[in-house]
């Protein structure tokens, strides 16, 4: 069969016009009283004596986990293609997946409060506890691989990494690094118009490099504290500046979905697929898609979206606005990102507060500001004060939201009891990359045994 007679094996139409990249955002719309939040947290699994990465196959593995959730737990299994191999599963609302170095994601399903995704991560990480037992493993909730190199990996068989494998390297110096040696919390919320969605993106990208930085999770490098708080951070310095970062055209005053959409438009594709099949094309943006085809292919919706899913801004845009700047944590502090966003985007007050504080920042101060994230986290300096100060500030507001959004658990307490950690951090001026610093200092064990035992979920 030819190649470009596959195209009409699909229903779908082809794009015609930019209006209807906007659909998608447009159809994803709800009222606020079905405003959820859902959850994202991905770690390492690595032997519990030894340190090394968990492989993708083989007798011990990533497979074998999934293998044991699917039995155990009434996971099913999610084939990239019939028959494909194991890469996710899915129960409810949720899913487990891959990341391209075997990093094992949970994302959860959307929940009305912050309550309900703690008790959903514990679940989680309690029907991991007796797998990982009898495997001999333990999982690390930090946001680079502290111990392994790149050779240490394995590479998990997702359609689309070989390509990102052979192409991000062309775009910045960490593209493997980002693919198969970070992780990260995540949190997505709802939207109900327009201009509600245009304007938390833009607050949420002036705020998300004082995010980073109250998170900042990675100070181990290879076995070593490398001299900085958040490898991770350093990472997204340096990979396809053209799909992350912060978005300049929105931070400076995006009003509607188009001003995301031409962003988006003028990166780099990776692929499309059809009839199961994934299909190489790092060769044009999605605009020059759109206009010209590729290989006898024209552009449809499903394109876009798989387009839309390929770009990594610190705060992305599809469905959901999906709030990506933080390194991975240890359990005491993994609801405390949807907690803070939480408090921030679903209270008017809080959003009002948040953007008058943040609305003076310019997308040429944070972007420079950034690599001294990197490096110090909160004890970076920021028009003259320490991002301490900025972050006690930040979550004075989001502690206001989450006591007027007053979701209580069965003790009576409200979200705010999710930011208490975070808060007694922030107070001293740390993150939890500082924390770790200070206890890795005091140990007395081999640095990689050390590291295991702090990093360990």
């Amino acid at each position: 069969m030819a190649e470009g007679s596959l195209a009409s094996d699909s229903n779908e139409q082809v794009l015609s016009s930019r209006d209807e990249l906007l659909t998608p955002f447009f159809e994803a719309m709800k009222p606020e009283e079905f405003h959820r939040i859902g959850a994202e947290a991905e770690k390492f699994g690595v032997d519990s004596t030894t340190g090394a990465a968990l492989p993708y196959d083989g007798a011990r593995s990533v497979v074998t986990v999934l293998e044991a959730l699917i039995e155990r737990h009434g996971w099913s299994p999610e084939p990239e293609v019939p028959g494909g191999p194991l890469l996710a599963l899915h129960r409810g609302g949720a899913s487990v997946t891959l990341e391209p170095g075997g990093q094992l994601e949970l994302s959860g399903a959307p929940l009305e409060n912050v309550h309900q995704i703690c008790l959903e991560m514990s679940g989680h990480l309690a029907e991991l506890r007796d797998i990982s037992a009898e495997l001999n493993l333990i999982w690390l909730g930090i946001g680079f691989h502290p111990l392994a190199r790149q050779e240490d990996l394995t590479w998990v068989p997702k359609g689309r990494y070989p390509i990102m494998r052979s192409y991000l390297p062309t775009r910045g110096q960490y593209g493997h690094d980002m693919m198969r040696r970070t992780c990260t919390v995540q949190a997505n919320f709802d939207y109900a118009s327009e201009e509600k969605a245009m304007r938390a993106l833009r607050v949420s990208l002036r705020l998300s490099p004082l995010v980073t930085a109250m998170f900042a999770n990675s100070p181990f490098y290879e076995g070593k504290a490398w001299g900085g708080r958040s490898y991770r951070a350093r990472v997204w310095l340096d990979v396809d500046p053209s799909r992350q970062g912060l978005i300049q055209r929105v931070l400076e005053g995006g009003r509607g979905f188009v001003d995301y959409v031409e962003w988006a438009l003028d990166a780099p594709m990776f692929l499309i697929k059809r009839d199961g099949h994934v299909i190489d094309n790092t060769s044009q943006t999605f605009r020059q898609f759109m206009a010209q085809g590729h290989r006898g292919y024209r552009a449809t919706r499903t394109d876009w979206e798989t387009h839309l899913n390929s770009m990594f801004p610190e705060v992305r845009l599809k469905r959901t606005i999906e709030v990506r700047g933080a390194d991975s944590l240890p359990t005491n502090l993994i609801c405390a990102l949807p907690a803070l966003w939480a408090g921030i985007l679903y209270d008017e007050r809080a959003l009002d507060a948040a953007d008058a504080f943040s609305e003076s920042f310019t997308y040429d101060e944070l972007m420079a500001l950034r690599p001294a994230i990197a490096e110090q986290a909160l004890t970076a300096t920021f028009r003259g004060e320490k991002l301490a100060v900025y972050a006690e500030r930040l979550l004075d507001i989001a502690s206001g939201g989450l006591e007027r959004r007053n979701r209580l658990n069965k003790n009576g307490k409200d979200e705010r009891v999710h930011l208490e950690r975070l808060s007694s951090l922030v107070s001293r001026g740390q993150s939890p990359a500082d924390a770790l610093l200070e206890q890795f200092g005091s140990g007395g064990l081999d640095p990689r045994r050390r590291i295991l035992e702090l990093a360990k979920i």
